[in-house]
């Protein structure tokens, strides 16, 4: 008797558990959908039957029989294969769903593969969570059409600002100008050149998160993108007191990527390079790789805590380092160049420790000219 009163009771308190587990999962706003390892659906919660529109769903049901998300290019996704790639967990907002009277919501899916019950024998499966995120996305494209507008109109008074700086700068230097009106003319086209880099960045990365950057894959000359990147940046590197190397370790003489994106982000590594080292030498060094060439560029200067470490190529960020806030900077450089890796399919790269240096590298894969 005593035994079948502990049963008794151990069921009753899982019962009751799994009851206030229920209750708390429909009292989500979100959409929450357990799924087992036949991507069965077993547990869902009242949210989920609005953001799939249906009225009622008979546990078992295949996910997708009933969830059936299209990409941004308007394609049918497969996602019990996208959910069986799925080893870690993995956020996707660009998929869509479209209802029977033809309209369509963006989703934000969160998916994340779990041990659905207790012991080392316990059922596996997937839980996922689903969110409407429709007007997320509305005030994302407004934004990011006002940034590309704008940065388009602001490009043409910047130059023609730019151009009557330097001109003023040169003239200033033929003739007896005042020492002040010298340094007034420096600071202001320097900030001009500052305002012209943000623009850029800012219309990179609205063309990037719009989708529409492309690329073209053609041949480039290893040393000849090297020796130019050091003769761009040799005087600001000279003025400053530095030194600029390159360490060519690479036996191929070209790779097949998109040129114009490559040097974007080799360019983001040098300006940040010489923006926060003070004393000492920059080096551009190319080695070999399985299917590809690394490109590194190394600096002696303040280098990268690692708390900041995670959070460096994030949009917008900025070290709280007095030493990072003394330097212009817009914290978008590096965000965009984890865009532009991406489109040309390289892996970035960071060491770095605190007060000894920082290398930034990029992993570009060899890529034939029909991937364009």
């Amino acid at each position: 008797m005593p035994f079948r009163k502990h049963k008794a009771n151990k069921t009753s308190n899982q019962a009751l558990e799994h009851e206030q587990l229920m209750t708390l999962i429909n009292s989500l706003a979100d959409a929450v959908i357990a799924l087992n390892e036949n991507l069965q659906i077993i547990r869902y919660n009242a949210a989920a039957l609005d953001i799939l529109d249906i009225n009622n769903l008979s546990l078992m049901t295949p996910l997708e029989s009933v969830f059936k998300p299209i990409d941004k290019n308007n394609q049918n996704v497969d996602i019990n294969a996208f959910i069986k790639q799925a080893k870690v967990p993995v956020v996707n907002r660009d998929y869509r769903l479209t209802y029977a009277d033809g309209s369509k919501i963006n989703l934000y899916l969160s998916l994340a593969p779990v041990r659905l019950s207790y012991g080392k024998s316990g059922q596996k499966g997937f839980v996922m969570l689903l969110r409407d995120i429709t007007r997320e996305k509305s005030l994302e494209e407004e934004r990011d059409e006002f940034i590309s507008v704008t940065s388009h109109e602001l490009r043409t008074p910047i130059a023609i600002a730019e151009g009557n700086l330097s001109n003023a700068i040169f003239m200033s230097n033929k003739t007896e100008t005042p020492d002040n009106i010298k340094e007034a003319l420096k600071a202001a086209h320097d900030q001009v050149l500052f305002l012209a880099d943000l623009i850029n960045d800012l219309s990179t990365l609205s063309r990037a998160e719009r989708g529409t950057l492309q690329i073209d894959i053609t041949a480039i000359d290893i040393n000849e993108l090297v020796e130019d990147l050091k003769r761009s940046y040799d005087k600001q590197v000279k003025d400053k007191g530095l030194n600029l190397v390159t360490e060519i370790k690479s036996t191929h003489q070209q790779i097949n990527s998109c040129r114009l994106y490559l040097r974007e982000i080799l360019q983001n590594f040098i300006t940040n390079a010489i923006k926060y080292t003070e004393q000492g030498q920059i080096t551009i060094t190319v080695e070999d790789i399985d299917k590809g060439i690394k490109f590194s560029v190394k600096d002696s200067g303040i280098g990268i805590s690692v708390a900041d470490q995670d959070r460096v190529f994030d949009k917008f960020f900025r070290s709280e380092d007095y030493r990072t806030r003394q330097a212009n900077g817009t914290g978008l450089g590096l965000y965009v160049t984890v865009k532009l890796a991406r489109l040309i399919h390289a892996d970035l790269g960071l060491d770095s420790e605190l007060n000894q240096g920082s290398t930034f590298s990029v992993a570009v894969p060899d890529l034939k000219p029909d991937n364009a």
